[in-house]
Formats: structure tokens, sequence, C-alpha cells
């Protein structure tokens, strides 16, 4: 009977492994999933508002007009006590970091584990909860994507079916947090899963509407987005909005290097790991006394703060604290995600944005609430990544298809601007910052897992290094190898000689040591095969040696075999991406 079962277990993985619209029938339910995690997430959250604010339910923290000093102090130190212990107690029992979605995609094949989407979850809603001014959308896509995940690994999807849905579970957390299906969808496109294709785009899209159906049943999306309308645009419009783009970018640079300096600094700081997140809760309910704005995600200033004539002050203000706000939080370590703190403070730039323009240039007729919407995109595609996604927020937010043009514009702008100047989204850039040398979510885990011990020859040609050309002639007759590595009496490495210049120079008496070269350069047998590629051009060889840590002599890999390798490898991880076979 147990046999019976796992074997028709067995065929149903099979059947839907293979089947795409199996894969499809799958994601909507993940979706689904998702979605329900974001509504109670999010109640938890306004909860914990409550509790400790003393604000009611339906009511946002940061659209309060004040709130109290003592209790921001004891709710926002309070918190961060809790989370810094925490910290210091993960660290003694020696666990590893949390691995977010855009990792996991770009390295670990899309592996997630649920029990460390559940932690992020609990740091994100306690830091939220407290009122740390960070948003829950990092816990909304954890918990989806590890979700999923979990549902792939215990069908044996293959990699890239497996990096796939975990873009499904994102998808459907982050269309339920606003209410808006493409959006989710090309945030699963542009930063979790890296690519757009045919196969991808049915079971990212089925989740998406499943995340945003949800949550309409469940009373709505928490982060959605209400504005007015937004006249046609003209040429000069288009051009003004670029401009905003590129101002967009050059804030977005500067506020992810200060990220680093802000973290740095307190890193370098005496104060005990435990104590940081206090210090930083301390330091945000001290800027909450000058506005509640600086409390939480945003979303109520967000509301509160569009309709309002605000001057120039008012909003340069505005987005210095907003921003010392969240780089405070993240800093000192609270958890929580930059999404919707990045719409809110380039909201704010766009309103800037549009009275410079009015001053400068009042035949330009700039439409402020354009401004509002393109200042949103292009901060939060310099900073989070992806402009189809922030193109389409705005477009699902103002329900205007003409916006979504000139706004896409200068999302685009900004993003190439980004790129030039620093390469990075924040995402990107705080692995970056941990050592993870990667651009995005495109799948390059699989180089880690070509290494050079599987792809050397394990009997490579030696010769004493303090032999004589004659001998080295009589050992190694010309035609049988094209290299021989010269190693000592305890077959330590000392170089490589070419079979061809050994027969055509020096005479027979001549050590063969004398023609020697790379004598300081061998590959490791744990270096992976980029590694090895980046050898070989750096050194211009067509073949090294490979030693062991006391630099003994264990094979040699050859250049050409090594690029043939890589090549295949990549076709094979296009082909996953592209639904080829």
């Amino acid at each position: 009977m147990r046999l019976s079962a796992s074997r028709t277990l067995a065929v149903v993985r099979m059947t839907i492994r293979s089947s795409a619209l199996a894969h499809v029938a799958l994601a909507i339910p993940v979706g689904a999933v998702a979605g329900l995690c974001v509504t109670a997430m999010t109640w938890l959250a306004e909860l914990a508002h409550v509790a400790f604010y003393g604000i009611a339910f339906d009511e946002r923290l940061s659209a309060q007009t004040r709130v109290s000093g003592f209790a921001a102090l004891a709710a926002l130190c309070g918190g961060g006590l809790v989370i810094g212990l925490v910290d210091v107690w993960r660290q003694r029992h020696g666990a590893r970091h949390t691995v977010d979605p855009v990792e996991a995609n770009a390295l670990h094949g899309g592996r997630l584990s649920l029990r460390d989407g559940l932690i992020v979850v609990a740091q994100t809603l306690l830091s939220n909860g407290v009122g740390a001014s960070v948003g829950l959308e990092a816990g909304y896509a954890q918990i989806g994507s590890a979700l999923a995940s979990r549902v792939g690994v215990w069908l044996q999807f293959r990699r890239q079916d497996l990096r796939t849905f975990v873009g499904c579970g994102a998808a459907g957390a982050m269309a339920a947090a606003f209410g808006a299906p493409l959006t989710g969808a090309f945030y699963a496109f542009e930063l979790i899963i890296g690519a757009y294709s045919l196969s991808n785009a049915a079971p990212v899209l089925a989740a998406a509407v499943a995340g945003r159906l949800t949550v309409d049943v469940l009373g709505g999306a928490p982060y959605s987005i209400e504005a007015p309308h937004v006249p046609p645009f003209g040429v000069a419009q288009y051009v003004a909005l670029v401009g905003l783009g590129l101002v967009s970018a050059l804030l977005g640079v500067a506020a992810m290097r200060a990220a680093a300096l802000v973290e740095r600094a307190f890193r370098a700081s005496p104060l005990p790991t435990w104590a940081r997140p206090v210090l930083g809760g301390a330091l945000v309910a001290g800027l909450a006394t000058l506005t509640p704005q600086m409390l939480g995600a945003g979303h109520g200033a967000l509301a509160l703060d569009i309709p309002l004539a605000l001057g120039a002050w008012a909003l340069t203000s505005l987005i210095g604290l907003k921003l010392a706000a969240c780089l405070i939080s993240l800093a000192s370590g609270f958890r929580g995600g930059l999404f919707f703190a990045s719409l809110y403070i380039g909201a704010l730039v766009g309103k800037l944005y549009a009275l410079a323009a009015a001053a400068a240039l009042p035949w330009l007729h700039l439409d402020s609430t354009a401004c509002l919407f393109a200042g949103m995109a292009t901060l939060g595609a310099a900073i989070v990544g992806g402009p189809l996604t922030m193109a389409f927020l705005v477009l699902e937010s103002s329900g205007n298809v003409l916006v979504a043009g000139p706004v896409l514009a200068g999302c685009i702008a900004c993003q190439l601007t980004v790129r030039a100047i620093f390469g990075y989204s924040f995402s990107t850039w705080r692995l970056h910052l941990r050592g993870e040398d990667i651009a995005g979510a495109q799948d390059v885990g699989w180089v880690r897992t070509i290494l050079v011990a599987g792809l050397m020859d394990a009997k490579p040609r030696t010769m004493p290094a303090d032999a004589t050309l004659a001998a080295f002639r009589l050992a190694h007759p010309i035609g049988a190898s094209h290299h021989v590595v010269l190693v000592d009496r305890d077959g330590r490495y000392k170089g490589l000689v070419s079979t061809a210049e050994a027969y055509g120079s020096g005479s027979e008496s001549d050590p063969v040591s004398a023609l020697a070269r790379l004598t300081g350069v061998t590959l490791k047998a744990e270096n992976n095969i980029r590694q090895a590629l980046d050898a070989f051009e750096a050194t211009e060889s067509e073949i090294l040696a490979v030693t062991d840590a006391h630099e003994i002599v264990v094979g040699t890999l050859g250049e050409a075999y090594t690029a043939r390798r890589y090549a295949a490898a990549v076709d094979r991880a296009a082909k996953g991406v592209l639904g080829g076979a």
C-alpha cells in the first residue's frame, strides 16, 4: 500500500513537472495563499500600531497629526532591543544569513528556506509594527516566494521551473499588496526571475491575478494609491519628466551610497550588536516628534500629502527626514523594505520638481500630479529597480493610459543613469556589500557548481624542475603533449614549459627550468569555471596547472575545453529561460 502511494505521488509529480497547464493551475493557489499572507501581515502590523500608539485600527500611523513621543521612544527602543537580542542569539548559534528571493534565484536555483522566510516575516512585522521607517513589502515577497519554493522543491521541479515558481509567489504577494496584478507580475519578471519569456508569463500572471483577487475579497490592497486625473502630455512634458528621471537617479544613487556609510558607522560604533537597533529606534523616535510621517512605510503620509499644496521648504524637509529615517532604520538592524518608502519620497521629489519647473519654466505648464507619479516611479526604479514594474504601478494606480508613456520614459532614463554611474539597485547593492557580486536575479548560481575539480585532467604530464633539456626531450617526445608541468621533489609546482619551445631553443645541458613560465600562477580545485576563464584571460595562457593548498600539482586545465563547457552551460541556461528543450 505504501509503495502504491509512493508511485502515485511520483506520477503526480511527473505530470505537474511536464505540463505547462499544470504549472498555471498550481500558480493560482500559490498566488492566493500569498494574498492571504499579505492580508494577515497587514492586519498584524496595524494591530501593533493600535497597541503601541493608541490609534484607531482603520487609521494609518504615518498620517497622524502627532504621536506621543514617549510611546514612539518606548515602542522603537523596545522593538530594537528585541531585534538586537535575536541577532546576537543567531550569531552565537552560527545561524546563516537569511536568503532573499533575489539571491535565491540568482545563486541557489530558487531554493528558499520556509523557516528563514518566517524569520524575515517576524522581523519585518516587528520592525514595521513598532514604527520603524520600513515597509512590509520585503516580508510579503519573502513569504510568498518561500512558500512557492517549498512547493516546487516538494514537486522536484527543474531548476528553471523552480525559479519561475519563486517568481509566482513574489508576484502574488506584490500584486496583493498594491492591488495591481501587472505590477506584481513585472516585479517578478524584472526583480525576482530576471527575465521575461512566454514560458514564465502564464504562471506568473496567473499568480498575480489570484493574489489581487484574494485581497479584494478580504477587504482591499493595503498599499493602494489614489491620485487626481492627469491631463494629456506634449513633447515638452515628456522631456521634462525624463529630466525628473535623471534627478531621481542621482538621488537614488546618493541614498544607496549613504546607506552603506550609515551602516558602516553603526558597525564602527563601540555599541554592542544588540544595542544598535535600540539607538536606531531612539533616533527614529526623535524624528517622529518632528512629524509622524517618519514612522512606518509612509502609505498614510502619501495619501495625506498628495492633495496638499506643500511649499519647497516643507517638501525638502520631508524628503531629507524620511530618507534619514529609512537609512537609520535599516542600518541599525531593523528589517523591512524600501519599496513603498521610495514611492513616498519619490512623490515628494516629484512635487518639488513641479514647483521648480513652475518657477523656472512657467510656460511649460507641467502638471504637478504627473510629476508626482513620475517621481514615485523613477525613484522607485532607481532604488528598487524595475522600470516596467514602476510604470505599470503608475498605470494601475492612476487608471490613465496616457501617463504610462512619459513615466516609462523617465524610468528608463533613470535606470540607464543608475547603471552607468552606480550599477546596482538597492537589493543587489546590499548583497554586494555582503560580498555577493551579482547585478540582478539572473541565474548565475550554476556557475558556482561547475568547479575546476570536475574539469581538470587529473593525470598531468610532469617533469622535475632540476632536469636538463636532454632529459626533458627524452621523457616527452615532440607531439606527445603541448605543455609539461615542472615540479620539485615534493611535487610542488614550479612552472609550465612549452614542449615546442623545449625542442626549439637551448642546448641539451641547459636546465629545463630556464624555460619555465607562469611560475606563480595556478588554479585551485575549488575555483569555479568563471574564475578559471578569468585566470586564462589574465595570463593569456592556453593551459594552467591546478594545485592544492600546499601548491602540490593535482592536475591541469585547458582554456579551450573550459570555454566549450562554459558555452554549453550558458546555452542550457538560456534555453531554460526561454522555454527551449
